[in-house]
This record gives structure tokens, sequence and C-alpha cells, in this order.
């Protein structure tokens, strides 16, 4: 037949159990902010960083001690003449010496012997008298330079010279007069010297 009218409402019902956790929602909206919290405590030292660009020029330090000058070289000779009117055309031999530590010029012969290689200056001091004196320096037995002093009678004058030579080890200088022009004079009152020294090593 018909549907019959709608009844009378029940009484609620009590409370059902508790239904299964449903599924996990969408992530929500991010909140505010919170407030700043405490440092925490220092972090271990990292790992060494590369090198850095080089420090600016640091300032000039103190004067260091003087170096060792054992291996200066040296060589030096001065030596005068002991009697006038030295022979011609062989060394004259200048025996009165005034300097000679290195033991580079000899007495006995006249002879300048080089042991250092290197540039030398050569000098003499001549006094001059009664006759002429034409005066040559040698090295490596050639004259390589010469010089004069023309005197008569009694006159006293004196004559001078100074160079430069390169010399080579062993090689040997020394001062001839030539014949007839050796008026080369030494006394109490006036002397002759030669003189030689290293100027640079090579």
């Amino acid at each position: 037949g018909e549907m019959g009218l709608e009844g009378i409402r029940g009484v609620d019902g009590k409370q059902g159990e508790r239904g299964e956790r449903g599924i996990k929602g969408e992530k929500g909206d991010l909140g505010p902010a919170g407030v700043t919290g405490p440092s925490g405590p220092k972090g271990a030292a990292g790992s060494k960083g590369g090198r850095g660009a080089p420090g600016k020029k640091g300032s000039r330090g103190a004067k260091g001690a003087r170096g060792d000058t054992a291996k200066l070289l040296r060589s030096a000779f001065s030596a005068g003449l002991s009697k006038p009117f030295p022979p011609p055309n062989v060394p004259i031999r200048f025996d009165k010496i005034l300097y000679n530590d290195q033991a580079d010029y000899n007495p006995a012969t006249g002879k300048f012997n080089c042991s250092v290689p290197g540039a030398y200056v050569f000098a003499y001091h001549l006094t001059v008298r009664g006759r002429p004196a034409r005066v040559s320096l040698v090295a490596r037995s050639r004259k390589v330079a010469k010089a004069r002093e023309t005197l008569y009678g009694q006159e006293i004058d004196q004559a001078s010279f100074l160079t430069i030579l390169k010399l080579s080890a062993g090689d040997q200088v020394w001062l001839e007069v030539a014949r007839d022009w050796n008026g080369v004079y030494v006394s109490a009152e006036d002397d002759s010297v030669f003189t030689g020294f290293l100027l640079y090593p090579d």
C-alpha cells in the first residue's frame, strides 16, 4: 500500500565508539616567526685555509756582524834603492823593503812576481842627479812604459810615474834604466822608490 505517516521522533542514542584514524591532511600554512632563542655553544675549529697573499715589505733590519775577511786577496809592495846609479838594461834592485808582507816582490832580483791575477797599480818616485835618466817599466819582458829626465852637472830632480796594468799569475814586472841614462840617485837625504799593489782581482 501507500507509505505510512512519519513516526514519532525517538530518544537520542548513546555516543558510539571512537572511529579509526583518518587520512593525514595537507600541510598547513607557515606560522608567524617565533622569538630568537639563546646562542648555542662554540663549534669545533674548521680545517686550515689556503695560503694568503704576501704581506708588505718589512723595515730594514739591524746591520749584521762583520764577515770573515781571511779570504781577502792581497798583494802589495814598496821598496827603495840603497845605492845610486844602478847598472843599465837589467832590473833595478830596490833592496830597501818598506812593505812586502806577501813576499810577491823579490829584492834580490828587483822583480815583482804576480800571484793574484787582476789589475795592478805600479808607480815610482826617483831622484835623478848629475846625469840623465831614462826609465822603463817592464812587464812580461816587454817595455810597456818609458819616461826620461834630462839633467847635467850637479842638478837634482825627481821623476814620477804611475800606471795600471792587467796581469796574470806568473807575470813579472820591474824597472830598468838605459845605458848612459842611469842617473837614478839615492843618498841619506834622497830616496828612489818602486811601488805596486793589487787594485782588484779577476
